[in-house]
């Protein structure tokens, strides 16, 4: 439960790393393994539903994941679309609305299309599944900056003008509450080039647990980990924290 109201857990961004080990190891080949991690998803939108979670944004295909075997990617675009049909309805019914972030000039018309309607039908949702399908943080930061470059070119601004405040309005999830948690599954303990301008003062949780086999039990320890944590955001530990276990951050 949380210590506070200034404290609430609204926004989880979760890299959902381990499908390929999951499926290796059980002798699977590696879409079966992504295919057990999409429906993994299904189950941890309802968890964060049960927690008063509002945003959920997870990382489904990075910038560098076109450099994987071509039957793996073609794989991927391929559930990606099929995910798409198989859950809009449900998407719909269940109020949550969907929001994909990231380039779309390397992905099909066809799926541009899928992606965009699925997008409109799920407008009108109260809570927001964000899907990162390639994106890269340095991108995300790159493509900000060019926006801010074309308006000072373009006499809208000056370069005085551009501020951490109007740099955030041009980076992906600038609509939505600031990130407060990063979960990453399957062991790794980095972030990937991942939300790197929006991770600032998020708290980070790393487990062993492949994605395909995160269930309510990791996901509460995720939760109980982070009301557990004192947010400072740069300021002064409070009073009563003893002075010896201050940490910068």
């Amino acid at each position: 439960m949380p210590s506070n109201e200034t404290n609430l857990l609204k926004h989880v961004a979760i890299i959902m790393d381990g499908n390929n080990r999951w499926a290796r190891d059980r002798g699977l080949p590696p879409l079966s393994g992504h295919q057990a991690g999409a429906d993994r998803l299904r189950d941890v939108i309802d968890l964060c539903d049960h927690e008063g979670i509002s945003i959920l944004t997870v990382f489904a295909f990075s910038s560098e994941n076109w450099s994987r075997p071509k039957q793996e990617v073609g794989g991927l675009m391929s559930l990606f679309a099929s995910s798409l049909r198989r859950y809009r309805k449900e998407l719909v019914e269940r109020n949550v609305r969907l929001k994909v972030i990231g380039r779309r000039d390397r992905f099909s018309a066809r799926l541009n299309k899928l992606i965009a309607q699925v997008e409109e039908q799920t407008a009108q949702g109260i809570r927001t599944l964000v899907v990162a399908a390639d994106y890269g943080g340095q991108w995300d930061i790159v493509q900000a900056a060019r926006s801010l470059a074309e308006d000072v070119a373009a006499g809208k601004i000056t370069s005085d003008e551009i501020t951490e405040e109007k740099f955030q309005q041009e980076i992906c999830l600038s609509e939505f509450p600031p990130l407060d948690l990063l979960i990453r599954t399957g062991a790794e303990t980095r972030v990937s080039n991942f939300l790197l301008w929006q991770l600032s003062y998020a708290e980070l949780f790393f487990t062993q647990c492949y994605w395909p086999d995160f269930d309510s039990h990791w996901f509460q320890k995720a939760v109980r980990e982070y009301y557990r944590r004192q947010r400072r955001f740069g300021t002064n530990p409070l009073p009563e924290e003893p002075q010896q276990n201050m940490k910068v951050g």
